[in-house]
């Protein structure tokens, strides 16, 4: 016979698993009833035939928009050469420094006239101040002033002279200094350290920056490209996790080989090489299509699904083909459908 301790404990025992199990069970409930809410909050989208811009992939070329020559302003020996091939440079950066032997020459030797007129200039001023201390005791000449003054006059021109030439001989030891007029990438430097140039030699070849792309388009499609037409890159090309836009800002109005030639400038471009070649999108006409949210699309197997309500209830999965995908401000993850759909359709989020 069980004492009643026990069957007491047992009973409570039962007791509180049954509890245990209808609260486990009322949790699941409500959380299958909180999914399907979510699910239904997402509401359906109605399949609508737009108006596509019809893009075509052409081959583009990585470009600067100018390709600028850092050139040497006086002749010597090149002292240092701080840039190479695809450094990247700001505007008024020190890229190199020629050196001319002769100038500190010149320097020194202005050093020495301007020492040699301040004396004669000293000597100067002190003959007119005893010349005018005469002239006032009435012992001296003013003939003999006079003359003081004009050799006081004359030292002070040639020494303003001297000082002036001398600022020329600095304002040339300066202009050593071979300055990047522009910012970009150093594309060709065409010598090394210690080489004698001249007056104007190339020190360095500068791509300016941002780059801009060169297309080269099939004139077929000469009539329907304009000023302002957009152009994508993948974000393939770009290594992203995004593509990049930008826009054609110049049509050549000679068609070389065949193909028009147009410029282009896209944000975000990147580092690329000069004469890199990349594909890009442009608009080439239009057509219909059919434009959908992606999250609609459901991939399985390898294989595209979408979910269509019927008109008498329920819903059916259609299998689809994938397109190019068009995001857009009003739907970021727009994707264009080539078969499986038709205007009318309603789809259900999967």
């Amino acid at each position: 016979m069980i004492p009643r301790a026990n069957a007491r404990s047992g009973w409570n025992r039962q007791a509180w698993h049954r509890t245990l199990m209808r609260g486990m069970l009322a949790a699941t409930v409500l959380l299958a009833a909180g999914i399907a809410a979510m699910a239904q909050t997402e509401p359906d989208f109605t399949v609508r035939q737009a108006e596509l811009a019809d893009q075509k992939a052409v081959f583009a070329t990585v470009e600067s928009s100018n390709v600028v020559l850092a050139r040497a302003r006086i002749g010597g020996t090149v002292a240092s050469l701080s840039v190479r091939q695809g450094d990247v440079v700001k505007p008024g950066q020190v890229i190199a420094v020629v050196v001319d032997d002769k100038q500190l020459l010149q320097i020194n030797a202005l050093d020495a006239q301007i020492a040699g007129l301040q004396s004669q200039l000293a000597q100067a001023q002190s003959d007119l101040t005893r010349a005018e201390t005469l002239v006032r005791q009435g012992a001296g000449a003013r003939t003999t002033m006079d003359q003081a003054r004009t050799a006081v006059d004359v030292a002070t021109s040639a020494l303003h002279a001297r000082t002036a030439e001398r600022s020329v001989a600095q304002q040339n030891l300066r202009e050593g200094q071979v300055l990047a007029p522009v910012a970009g990438r150093v594309l060709t430097v065409p010598l090394t350290r210690g080489t004698v140039v001249l007056n104007g030699d190339t020190i360095a070849t500068i791509g300016e920056q941002p780059f801009m792309l060169r297309l080269r388009i099939p004139e077929r499609h000469a009539v329907s490209l304009k000023t302002g037409d957009p152009i994508r890159l993948d974000a393939r090309q770009l290594g992203t996790e995004r593509g990049a836009v930008g826009a054609i800002t110049l049509i050549y109005p000679q068609i070389q080989e065949g193909r028009v030639v147009a410029d282009a400038v896209v944000t975000d471009l990147g580092s690329y090489f000069v004469g890199d070649r990349v594909r890009v999108w442009i608009d080439a006409g239009a057509r219909p299509g059919y434009v959908v949210p992606g999250r609609f699309v459901e991939t399985r197997f390898g294989l595209d699904y979408v979910r269509l309500r019927r008109t008498g209830g329920g819903t059916t999965e259609v299998p689809v083909q994938r397109g190019q995908e068009r995001p857009a401000p009003a739907m970021p993850d727009g994707l264009e459908l080539l078969s499986g759909v038709s205007a009318g359709d309603v789809l259900v989020r999967p």
